[in-house]
């Protein structure tokens, strides 16, 4: 078992690690050509410009400012700097909302360390349980972690009774916490939410599971549905298109002009230089094999070949109505008009005519938009299951990984590799650093698998799917890292009682099982937290990566954009490994304290390092308005009860009747803790306030009582391969949609509508030309009287019925005029 020396040297190991990460980053960032790598953000902003260069052709490459190398740590004040209001500004609150994750561990660990260094560990450490074992058995070993762990307090101990109040205190405290920080955070979106800037998805629903009519086309038939349910607030629509193969030639097309670009540059470099020479290339695979022939001949041809695929395939797409999805994005009027429209049920059938917010454009996921929403169900039942064979055989190797923390098992399986093993520096290496990078390995391609999942279950935003992805990668580490850590760990040493034991008996087996692995954890958290988090500042991977591209692929100033881009921050894989230090700080603040520190210098070091990504390279491609902040307090309610639960199980088994019993009641308090901020909370992240939504239409109508929102909502949500064509084709694109949103009505069923239209056989108008057709009427829409003229008005057109004396103070004020 590693002792306090083998883990003092883990950690001079892990903190040499870090500090030369750091020290490296320090240098190859103040040099001119990594400047990309490590401010990628303020170039794609168009706020930074490559470094100016003087003198030798060195410069270019390398940075002789030695004076600059003295404050290479100056980089830590300086992304502490930034105000939150302004980072909200720079980066979004979803990112601003990110880094309170990490100051939230620190609010709930620091003071929970003070408290338990200055109670539990005096408590633990003065009693001589352990010690009065190994006389009577000079078998058993211990260290001096165990001498600092609740595994030193004696059977039937009233000590006991320090653990079970410390176990209140701590959930009392991260309760408080949690609240405090819910609180804040729902503020922060609320805020947010009312002084953001105008966006589409603020006005826009997605429709989905439009039912079938023999009539009208699924554009008519929405365009119909909402003139007679909506009839003051809707605006306008665009329907789903199945458009996936389009999006490949698409691709391929930017790719044929990219190499034109290149070719055409190089061609006009070489006539600088006097050569008459073009470029050529070959026809073949990658342009190794094939023909040899002038390349922007071939490219030129190539894309007017994929020009002309890719105009027959939108005629395709627009023509065939197998193309057109059961789904659509309906735009609306105001704010408050699009709110009620996706917080309320559409229809009689609950299983019709589903709403619910848009994604805002950028965070769109329109490859799903193709899927049928009635094989969501299936694909997600499907999905699953193999996340739950994922998630059970991927035990396996865990298990064979974890035994390598066991010096005697290894020695018992390989005896003629003791003398080597019990070298001092190997052995530390094996029990503190090879278990936690090896696992470290194992997981590095698990984030991707668990995306690709998230998409074949059909979500349609990539919030959506990180949160989704999110939710299985923590999940995949309760079971296999700390779990599978737990259990395998012991599983070796004690297999057959281990396999004996029944269902009742598992809490118990786990909750004995946890100090004996808190060397384990200690670990893990120095290669994950320390050096993981110092490795991510480096940005090695892709510092290489960039570079390569740079001398390989680089063709344009637009490819070398790509190349630099970072991308999102990565919710989906940095959130849930942030869980479980959460995770395992609960668990361990009880039995083990001396594991805290080590988790309170994760968070700081993680804090300030992320902070400083945030600001200078990562570039968020969507805004969800702090939307995931629910998941993150789940899940850290969810560790809190997971924790109470093994201690529970673990008293139990030190025979300590008196105080165990009073630990039952901390996780139903702590379920009730967790409804009461779910109802007095969550709401502002699922919904949008009727009030906000009202005090901002009426807002922007002062402001901007002019403004053209059908201009600016109709082609917010066409598929991105229509809009990013030429600008002849996407003209040609939005021409035609705009005539299918004015649609002869052919529907003969009314079981879906509550009124009649007027307007069947003929072009449904909209509601400024509804207006227009009664002009005795258009000269009082003015001030109050507007909002009641259009309903007037709207009514007329939809109800066959209608009486004016259904409004008469209306009838009266037209009678005046």
């Amino acid at each position: 078992m590693a002792s306090l020396g083998d883990i003092g040297l883990a950690a001079a190991i892990n903190i040499l690690s870090a500090f030369a990460f750091l020290i490296a980053f320090a240098i190859l960032r103040l040099q001119p050509f990594n400047d990309r790598v490590y401010f990628p953000k303020w170039y794609l902003k168009g706020l930074r410009n490559s470094p100016a260069h003087t003198g030798a052709a060195v410069r270019k490459f390398v940075n002789l400012d030695f004076k600059s190398y003295l404050t290479f740590l100056n980089w830590m004040p300086a992304a502490l700097k930034m105000p939150e209001q302004e980072l909200i500004e720079h980066a979004g609150l979803d990112s601003a909302v990110y880094l309170r994750i990490y100051l939230l561990g620190l609010k709930i660990f620091v003071p929970i360390s003070i408290l338990a260094f200055a109670i539990l560990v005096p408590v633990n450490w003065t009693n001589s349980t352990l010690e009065d074992a190994q006389r009577a058995n000079p078998k058993l070993t211990y260290n001096d972690i165990d001498k600092l762990s609740v595994s030193n307090i004696p059977l039937q101990s009233q000590r006991f009774w320090t653990h079970l109040v410390m176990a209140y205190a701590f959930t009392f405290w991260t309760c408080y916490a949690l609240y405090k920080e819910y609180e804040l955070v729902a503020s922060m979106r609320l805020h947010f939410l009312a002084s953001e800037q105008r966006r589409p998805d603020q006005f826009t629903v997605l429709l989905r599971n439009v039912p079938p009519d023999p009539d009208e086309s699924v554009s008519e038939l929405v365009e119909h549905f909402f003139l007679v349910n909506h009839p003051d607030h809707y605006l306008t629509h665009q329907v789903v298109y199945d458009a996936n193969k389009l999006t490949k030639l698409v691709k391929k097309k930017k790719k044929m002009q990219n190499w034109l670009d290149y070719n055409q540059l190089k061609h006009s470099r070489n006539q600088s230089k006097n050569q008459s020479e073009r470029p050529t290339t070959k026809t073949g695979f990658l342009g190794l094999f094939g023909d040899r022939v002038d390349a922007m001949e071939f490219y030129t041809s190539e894309i007017d070949k994929l020009s002309k695929e890719i105009a027959e395939e939108r005629e395709r797409i627009m023509s065939n109505p197998k193309s057109i999805m059961p789904a659509a994005f309906v735009s609306f009027k105001t704010r408050w008009g699009a709110a009620v429209c996706a917080q309320t049920q559409q229809s009689r059938n609950p299983t019709i005519w589903l709403t619910e917010w848009s994604p805002e454009p950028r965070d769109v996921y329109w490859h799903n938009l193709a899927i049928p929403f009635v094989s969501l169900t299936v694909r997600r039942l499907i999905i699953g299951v193999a996340f739950f064979f994922l998630t059970f055989f991927f035990m396996i190797p865990i298990a064979i990984v974890q035994s390598l923390a066991n010096i005697e098992g290894i020695e018992k399986a390989a005896p003629f590799l003791e003398p080597i093993i019990e070298v001092k520096f190997i052995k530390a290496f094996i029990q503190g650093f090879l278990p936690g990078i090896a696992l470290k390995i194992f997981l590095i391609l698990l984030p991707t698998i668990l995306m690709l999942m998230s998409k074949i279950e059909g979500f349609i935003s990539i919030s959506a799917l990180e949160r989704r992805s999110a939710s299985r990668y923590y999940l995949f580490l309760f079971v296999n890292v700390f779990l599978g850590s737990i259990v395998a760990g012991t599983a070796f040493q004690q297999l057959n009682t281990f396999i004996h034991k029944s269902a009742n008996d598992i809490p118990k087996i786990i909750g004995v099982s946890i100090p004996m692995k808190a060397t384990f954890f200690i670990t893990y958290i120095m290669v994950d937290g320390w050096a993981g988090t110092a490795g991510e500042i480096l940005r090695l991977k892709p510092l290489i990566i960039f570079h390569l591209k740079n001398f390989f692929l680089v063709k344009t100033e637009k490819d070398r954009e790509e190349a630099m881009d970072a991308g999102s921050l990565g919710f989906n894989t940095g959130e849930p490994q942030i869980q479980l230090y959460f995770l395992v700080g609960l668990v361990y603040c009880v039995v083990t304290p001396i594991l805290l520190p080590f988790i309170i210098v994760f968070f700081a070091l993680a804090y300030v390092v992320y902070r400083h990504q945030i600001i200078n390279v990562y570039n968020q491609e969507y805004e969800s308005g702090a939307q995931f902040w629910p998941d993150v307090h789940g899940r850290i309610i969810a560790a809190l009860i997971i924790s109470q639960l093994l201690l529970l199980g673990l008293l139990s088994t030190k025979e300590a009747a008196q105080s165990t019993p009073f630990l039952i009641a901390l996780p139903v308090l702590t379920i009730w803790f967790y409804r009461f901020c779910k109802n007095r909370f969550e709401p502002a992240f699922i919904r949008y306030p009727l009030q906000e939504a009202m005090m901002k239409d009426t807002l922007e109508r002062a402001k901007e009582p002019n403004l053209n929102l059908k201009g600016y909502l109709q082609n917010a949500y066409i598929h991105p391969d229509f809009r990013n064509e030429d600008d002849d084709q996407s003209s040609a694109f939005t021409e035609e949609w705009e005539k299918e949103s004015l649609v002869a009505t052919k529907r003969q069923s009314r079981k879906n509508t509550p009124l009649p239209s007027r307007y069947s056989g003929s072009s449904s108008p909209t509601l400024s030309e509804v207006v227009q057709e009664e002009p005795q009427e258009c000269e009082y829409i003015e001030r109050g009287l507007a909002v009641e003229l259009l309903v007037l008005t709207t009514q007329k057109t939809v109800d066959t019925n209608y009486q004016p004396e259904q409004l008469p103070g209306l009838h009266a004020s037209s009678e005046k005029g």
